[in-house]
């Protein structure tokens, strides 16, 4: 019996850790800066592109930048700073190469993750 009793409070214990560790109040949204909620804001307010928008962190020559995507045609991307100063626009417009300020953001970038999708159709 007193086996029984340890493996039904073993399994107790191990399913209340799952559900515990499972629940978190952290937004990623909250690990951002301000001025990229805004830009997210932002967006939202406006109608739905051929492409849903997204916004991507990365490392880009020491910094923290946020990237968003070209979402139709021959518009540029944006590549900000934490401060929502823009970087340059490493690619889209009309030759898809961009401003031609960052070149090289395509390959030296790194630690990709994505912030936030637009998720509306």
């Amino acid at each position: 019996m007193k086996l029984k009793a340890k493996k039904k409070a073993l399994y107790l214990m191990a399913g209340l850790v799952l559900i515990i560790s499972g629940c978190s109040d952290e937004d990623p949204l909250n690990e951002i800066p301000d001025c990229i909620k805004d830009k997210i804001e932002e967006i939202k307010e406006q109608d739905v592109w051929n492409s849903p928008a997204k916004i991507y962190q990365y490392q880009y020559k020491g910094l923290t930048v946020y990237y968003i995507p070209p979402r139709c045609c021959d518009i540029m991307s944006s590549l900000y700073d934490e401060n929502c100063d823009i970087i340059c626009s490493p690619d889209g417009g009309i030759a898809g190469n961009g401003d031609g300020l960052c070149p090289d953001f395509f390959t030296s970038r790194t630690d990709e993750s994505l912030v936030w999708a637009d998720e509306r159709e």
